[in-house]
């Protein structure tokens, strides 16, 4: 066993313990903790680059190969692979540019910065962690671990603080309603397979009777149901809106960006245990099951939240509907596994997911980078009617928004966005998917409507008072994260073979 692999790990959590540390032997000095917390996310970032990636195993392994010390994945908690090492480096890095568009707020004392950053590092820890569970036990514990430190978060506003409390409260409720559900899943998996081990989900063991296959096909639906709410997809989806709306913007930005990526990388390792076997595996019921549940999540969630963002009027309750249809644009690849007689396209259906979901929170984080940017000393995400004619007043922050809103509409010239939607579609294609790929393209063109309106509105003719200058903390947030567009504008292919390293 080696502990290399738990090395940005240990670097997530030593920075929530020093932020915390630090407020205590530095009260009142806001910059203290802040700096401390943004230092140690930019070196918990250096260790998820440095840290070699261990294809055979990590830490917290049941046993050894003959002959070596190379662990098997099945038998491991934790697995830094070539899957892990990415989202864990997306997942940091959007933690980042969350403390970065929270500065000024904290500065202005808008909410306690000791907790605030503490609470922030806290739920990069667990995102983290999740990046590279290897059993249910981990990966829920994971999840609870990036979830709960946000319903605090989520509360921290003192100058809204009662639609700050009732979001939280919504948050909270829904969100425990989901754990329990995943929680019911994960006991029902265990009690009809006699392991928590991911490979263990693929059948039933053969020293178990037949009866106990209707169980686990109910733990697993139990499951995947549950991880749908982190990433907001329907019917699971009501919280989101609310939770968005009444948030600060920068933890709003966090909820649908790495809150999101996590519940995604949740599902998709929960989907690689199932197909450990292949299709063609002793249990194809497991299979099947996984594709129809997800199949149903991701055409409610990208139908329901396309048509709740052509009613909004608010800036980020858009946004939030937004973000429920991409969770199914996200979530439409994974659709197609039910189908499937060969594991080789199930494994592009997979790549396809993560894809879409990495494209999706590098646009998402400079939408709402740039709303920050437009608004900044203002308590919320505004109104569409706040956006007229800062086209003019405001021409490179309001190019940042209309950047990540045709990104995420998926119009040239932001190419991100219809590389994703065709990354999509030729997946579903690849596997005679073809009604869920209709489905796909005709909500990308019905999804036009949603984010024509704001950039209507930045570039509609009108005069208006000057725009304060926003501080430097989002202004390089919101041009990291346009950078990070052009890349993936111009350069598409590196984050598909970042991709293949799941494989």
């Amino acid at each position: 066993m080696t502990w290399t692999p738990l090395t940005p790990l240990l670097a997530a959590a030593a920075t929530a313990v020093l932020a915390l540390l630090s407020d205590l032997f530095a009260p009142g000095r806001w910059r203290v903790p802040y700096v401390v917390a943004l230092l140690g996310t930019l070196v918990t970032l250096a260790a998820t680059l440095a840290t070699p990636v261990r294809r055979a195993g990590s830490v917290f392994c049941a046993g050894t190969s003959t002959g070596g010390d190379a662990i098997f994945p099945v038998d491991c908690a934790y697995v830094y692979d070539g899957r892990a090492k990415l989202v864990a480096v997306v997942l940091v890095a959007l933690t980042a540019a969350a403390l970065l568009l929270w500065a000024p707020a904290l500065r202005d004392g808008e909410a306690p910065v000791g907790e605030a950053v503490f609470l922030l590092a806290s739920a990069m820890t667990g995102g983290v962690a999740l990046a590279g569970a290897g059993d249910l036990v981990t990966l829920i514990v994971a999840l609870e671990t990036l979830t709960v430190p946000l319903y605090v978060l989520v509360a921290l506003h003192r100058r809204r603080q009662p639609d700050a409390s009732a979001a939280s409260v919504t948050f909270f409720a829904n969100s425990v309603v989901a754990t329990a559900v995943s929680l019911l899943g994960a006991a029902l998996l265990y009690l009809s397979t006699g392991t928590v081990q991911l490979r263990g989900l693929t059948s039933v063991p053969e020293s178990i009777p037949g009866e106990w296959h209707p169980v686990a096909l109910a733990g697993l639906v139990l499951v995947l149901v549950g991880l749908g709410f982190k990433v907001a997809a329907a019917p699971l989806h009501a919280w989101a809106p609310t939770t968005y709306d009444g948030a600060p913007v920068p933890v709003a930005a966090f909820l649908s960006t790495a809150s999101k990526l996590g519940g995604v990388a949740a599902i998709l390792i929960v989907v690689q245990g199932v197909l450990q076997n292949g299709p063609a595996g002793p249990d194809r019921g497991m299979f099947i099951v996984a594709g129809v549940a997800l199949a149903m999540l991701a055409a409610l969630s990208m139908v329901l939240g396309t048509l709740g963002a052509l009613r909004q009027r608010r800036t980020v309750r858009l946004l939030a509907w937004s973000s429920v249809a991409q969770a199914g644009f996200v979530l439409a690849p994974l659709g197609g596994l039910s189908g499937l007689v060969a594991l080789g396209p199930a494994v592009a259906l997979l790549d396809a997911a993560l894809v879409y979901a990495i494209f999706f929170v590098v646009l998402e984080v400079a939408a709402f980078a740039a709303v920050v940017a437009l608004r900044p000393g203002e308590a919320d995400g505004g109104s569409l009617d706040d956006l007229r004619g800062l086209g003019r007043r405001a021409p490179w922050r309001s190019a940042g928004l209309a950047f990540a809103l045709i990104g995420l509409a998926g119009l040239p010239p932001v190419l991100a966005g219809l590389f994703a939607k065709i990354t999509v579609l030729q997946a579903l294609v690849g596997v005679d998917s073809y009604r869920l790929a209709m489905l796909v393209a005709v909500v990308s063109v019905a999804g036009l409507a949603v984010y024509w309106r704001p950039v209507a509105a930045l570039y509609r003719v009108e005069d208006g008072a000057a725009v304060t200058r926003p501080g430097w903390a989002p202004t390089a947030a919101l041009t990291v994260a346009m950078a990070a567009g052009v890349v993936l504008t111009v350069a598409p292919q590196l984050l598909y073979t970042a991709v293949n390293a799941w494989r």
